[in-house]
């Protein structure tokens, strides 16, 4: 088996069957190395230029559906072709990394590879794209649609005054919306903490 083939073998784990063989060409043709992590709650992805001697390096959290999979590694590889034409002289996420993401991306805007209603949020993105997709709440959401399911629910589904639990550790009580964020008081400390609305949480029995 050669080395192309071993990559095609490996993506299908993780990526859209038809998005496989241009990925495993991309990692030939950028020759960086790709890997996957255990899920780091600060970041979906990260990208790592050469240095020391060090090529390439692109890594992504093991636990992403594939479809969340796929935007933030096409992310990741959008800053290893800005790297290789501008190096450091461009803003990490400015209008140079816009433009190859963008490019990039347009090769996967199809319905072989993601579900219209994904289709149509990453389009939107794609207009103006963040430094973290997560930070797009329309498009988070319908990604988390495509999750496995765990137990856990969307805070934003909850009636006020919900008790719930948060990475299975502290326990909180779902307050009133604050703009974009959920105000929830921590049972134990009474101490008042802003959530994402789109954040997994497991429902308590009081």
């Amino acid at each position: 088996m050669s080395q192309l083939e071993r990559n095609q073998s490996i993506l299908r784990k993780y990526i859209p069957e038809n998005a496989v063989v241009t990925i495993a060409e991309w990692i030939y043709v950028y020759d960086f190395k790709l890997k996957v992590k255990k899920s780091r709650s600060t970041k979906l992805g990260d990208y790592r230029a050469p240095h020391s001697g060090k090529n390439h390096e692109i890594t992504i959290n093991f636990n992403l559906n594939q479809y969340a999979f796929l935007i933030t590694l096409v992310h990741e590889i959008a800053h290893l072709t800005t790297w290789n034409k501008h190096k450091n002289k461009v803003k990490p996420h400015g209008e140079e990394w816009k433009m190859h993401f963008k490019l990039l991306m347009n090769r996967f805007l199809i319905p072989e590879v993601f579900p219209d209603d994904i289709i149509y949020y990453l389009r939107k993105h794609m207009n103006n794209p963040a430094a973290a997709s997560c930070s797009d709440i329309g498009l988070l959401r319908i990604l988390k649609k495509y999750d496995e399911k765990d137990g856990t629910v969307l805070l934003e589904d909850l009636p006020v005054g919900t008790l719930f639990s948060y990475n299975d550790t502290r326990h909180f009580i779902k307050g009133e919306t604050n703009r974009k964020r959920i105000k929830c008081v921590e049972a134990h400390s009474k101490r008042v903490y802003l959530f994402n609305p789109i954040a997994e949480v497991k429902v308590l029995e009081e």
